[in-house]
Parts: structure tokens; sequence; C-alpha cells
């Protein structure tokens, strides 16, 4: 096995108010992805009441518009730190919901995903065309207010939003030194990932056994942070989670290969993950398998009229769809150790796919899928 195809990946994580990220040095970050706690959802009021008192008397005094600024109040401090710690040309993801609530007798929709916008562009970063997340839901109730009746109905909010943030121009890459096309992902992963709703991603209930743990984690998929890290970053790259929360965004990077750092506040969040990193490999190769088996069934249900590709990849016995997908390479979480307790941080080795058992799983997996 030649032992120089190995990777290695580096994972901290503070537990620590991500409004002070002295830790990160400048332009130190490639890529952001998180999901803050949403203003003026009524289970993160708390929080924020913790982080700025004057939230509380706002919301008691039936003040919402001075209590959403206030909470907004709060993020910005975070927002002034990703200023400093995102490189030049870095992404930055965010996950944010809009919030209806009713304050003082009045229903209105508090619109999180504008405020933060304009936020991001006050620093100078350009936005990019996000994505609106419609979460799938089992309720049959799609509007809310007067029932049957108009006009006073309101619809029920079944989308989120990931915006999407650009520190600049374009990152540059050195001639010769590109990783850009190992990291690539599939033309059929191209087309899905990148279009504006994404209806195929479903939201989870986090696995705590501490119910006060459980009411502050958000249902944030793994598929979301992983597609990201997959499609704004390439392997060496560093994704900061500022409200890591229960580490999905680690996990992420983890199976992404691609180097991590988190904040805080909630130790406990910490030790959770702690206890169950040791997934992370299994995780992995499941990941890995499906990726490639998917791209061998996208091929296979390919009509007969259809164009045969005319690539091959470099590193896999299939044909890809173009040139930039030739020398594309997935690769395995093979080790996981732990380094250090303050920050936690993990290390975790990395062996192309090619030279583990995954791809003999393909055919298997493809064949298990099709029944």
């Amino acid at each position: 096995m030649d032992v120089e195809q190995r990777r290695e990946t580096t994972h901290r994580v503070h537990a620590a108010d991500a409004r002070d990220q002295s830790a990160l040095a400048t332009d130190s970050v490639d890529l952001v992805v998180t999901s803050p706690p949403y203003p003026m959802v009524e289970m993160w009021d708390d929080l924020f009441g913790d982080l700025e008192p004057d939230i509380d008397s706002y919301l008691d005094a039936g003040k919402g518009d001075a209590a959403f600024e206030a909470m907004h109040g709060v993020l910005d401090s975070v927002w002034d730190e990703l200023e400093r710690v995102v490189a030049p040309g870095g992404i930055v993801c965010l996950n944010v919901g809009d919030a209806t609530r009713t304050v003082d007798g009045q229903f209105q929709v508090y619109p999180n995903h504008t405020r933060i916008t304009a936020a991001f562009e006050r620093r100078g970063f350009d936005p990019m065309p996000d994505i609106l997340w419609h979460k799938p839901t089992n309720s049959a109730a799609k509007f809310m207010g007067s029932g049957m009746v108009p006009p006073n109905a309101y619809v029920t909010l079944e989308h989120e939003h990931i915006l999407v943030f650009r520190n600049g121009s374009r990152r540059a890459f050195e001639p010769g030194a590109d990783r850009r096309y190992e990291a690539a992902y599939f033309w059929e992963e191209r087309n899905r990932w990148f279009t504006d709703i994404w209806s195929d991603v479903r939201g989870r209930l986090q696995t705590l056994e501490n119910d006060a743990l459980r009411d502050r984690a958000a249902a944030f998929p793994f598929e979301i942070p992983y597609r990201l890290c997959s499609m704004f970053s390439t392997y060496g790259d560093t994704v900061l989670d500022p409200f890591w929360g229960t580490g999905t965004t680690t996990l992420a990077a983890m199976v992404a290969g691609r180097n991590s750092v988190g904040y805080e506040q909630e130790p406990a969040f910490v030790e959770h993950f702690d206890d169950s990193v040791t997934d992370v490999p299994a995780i992995s190769r499941d990941v890995v398998t499906e990726r490639l088996a998917d791209h061998v069934a996208f091929l296979a249900d390919r009509d007969d009229s259809d164009t045969a590709p005319d690539y091959t990849s470099e590193y896999y016995d299939f044909p890809v769809m173009t040139s930039q997908e030739e020398t594309l390479r997935l690769y395995v979480v093979d080790e996981v150790a732990q380094a250090g307790d303050s920050p936690t941080e993990y290390r975790l080795s990395h062996l192309p796919a090619e030279q583990t058992p995954v791809v003999e799983q393909i055919e298997l997996h493809t064949a298990r899928n099709s029944d």
C-alpha cells in the first residue's frame, strides 16, 4: 500500500464563545458552514437573553422589533470575527430560517435571512445565489390563522435559507498546484447540488438523551454540511463552524477530508461528540460507497440513445462525463485519534478509496438499492 497517498486532517473544537475567535489566525479559514440560533424563534430566547439581557426586557415589553435587532446584534459580533478569519475568496454558508411570532398581540414574520444578508454586505462579503432548503414535513396543516375562511389565514414556512457569501474575488490557485480536480464531484452530483431548491434532504432529530441539550440542538442533517464542504472547499482546506452544536459540520468535514475548527459554549455537546467520534470511519465508508455506487447506477440508467461518456476515471474502473472528473478521488477515514484536551482536538488519517475494500462493495451496494 502506498502510504504516501494518505491524507491527514486536524479537527479542533473550542469550548468558548464564538464572539471571540482570537485563537484563529487572520485569513486562516477557507469555508464557514454553520446554522446559528434563529432570532425570534422562541426556543432560542433564553440563549439570546443570557448573552444580551436587554432582549428579555424588550420581549416582556412587547417590543418585537427591538428584540429582533438586539438578537442580531449578538450574531453581528460573530460576523465581525468571520470578517477577520475568512481568507480572501473564502466562502460562508449559513443555514437560517425566518421566524413567525405574535408579540404584543401582533403576528408578523421576522426576516432573519434579509437581516443577515445586510450584515454580511456591510462587512464586505458578496452575496452569492442562495439555496432554499425545503424541509419535508408530515404535517397536514399548510396554513394557519383563520382556518378555512379568508382573508386572515397565512401560509406556514416550510423552507429555510442556506445563504452563501464570498469574501471578495474568487480564489486563485497556483498553476501546477491546483488541488481542485482531485476534490471534484460527479457531473450528476453537480446537477443535483447546484440547484437553488433542495427538497431531497430531510431534517433529523438529534440523538441526545439529555432533554435540555436536545432542545438546544438544531435539526441540521449531515447531508447539508457534507454537500457544502464538497461544493465550496478542496482537500487541505479548513472549515469553521462558529455555532458547533452537536458537531455535524465537523463530522461532515471529517468525512469530506477537510480540516475543521468549531466553537461551542456548551461543554456537554463536545463531550457527546467525543463519545460518538469512533463511528466516523464507518460513516465515511458508507458515504464514499454510496457516492461511487450512485455514479455506477447513474451510468447504468442512461438511455441507450445517450452519447457515451468520452472520459474515464483515473482511479476507478468506470466512465465519467467530463474531463474535470478524470482525476476525481474520494478518501475514506482510516484512523481517528484524539490529541489533547483543551481545545479538544482530533487527528484523522484518510486512505484513497481505491486502496480500501470500498470499491469492491460498489456492485453489492448498487444491486441492493435496485431491488
